[in-house]
């Protein structure tokens, strides 16, 4: 009796075991070890090159059927690359980055405006503007500087240089003629444009 009781222990023994190695098996599934997605941030991959950048003209026709109103831009160096964003309060509009020839002139007026760096890259924003014209007195949405001087490696300033007939156009004088990327980012709507600085 005494052997028979000794297997008895030896099969509990075994089953116990196979149970909590299932249990374990069951725990990584439902996902407790695996990897997190990248936060979907301004600043994700900033140490990565950038994939598709060029130095060819990038255009893409709007989507919204309401004009996109400004909010903010800001610039700063990411790592490998130096990078522009445009935020906007209700979408992103259509936009035409491209590298222009000087002089770099005022929508509208004409006048030309001075811009620092070597090259100048040219971001075409429609339909956007940085004043809600449907509300008196069109009040302004974007209050920040229309020039700004980033201190990075490829940007030299970023220029505004109007806002026109449902165009709002800004400028990024660049130290070199540098390939670039442009995305959209989500919530808020933002465009954000890229520059290799390296």
């Amino acid at each position: 009796m005494s052997g028979m009781n000794a297997a008895r222990s030896a099969v509990s023994v075994l089953s116990c075991a196979c149970a909590v190695a299932l249990a374990g098996c069951d725990s990584g599934s439902d996902g407790g070890t695996a990897t997190p997605p990248p936060a979907s941030t301004e600043t994700t991959g900033a140490n990565v090159p950038l994939e598709q950048a060029s130095t060819d003209p990038v255009v893409v026709s709007a989507t919204m059927v309401e004009t996109a109103l400004l909010t903010d831009v800001r610039a700063a160096r990411h790592g490998s690359f130096d990078r522009v964003v445009f935020e906007f309060r209700n979408g992103v509009p259509g936009y035409d980055v491209r590298y222009v020839a000087r002089p770099v002139t005022a929508d509208g007026s004409g006048a030309e405006i001075e811009v620092a760096g070597s090259e100048v890259l040219q971001i075409r924003m429609e339909s956007a503007l940085d004043a809600d014209l449907t509300k008196e007195s069109a009040p302004r949405t974007y209050t920040g500087p229309t020039r700004l001087d980033p201190d990075t490696p490829q940007l030299a300033e970023v220029v505004r240089t109007g806002g026109f007939e449902g165009v709002l156009t800004w400028v990024a004088g660049t130290r070199s003629r540098a390939a670039f990327r442009v995305t959209t980012l989500e919530s808020p709507p933002r465009l954000v444009i890229d520059l290799r600085n390296g």
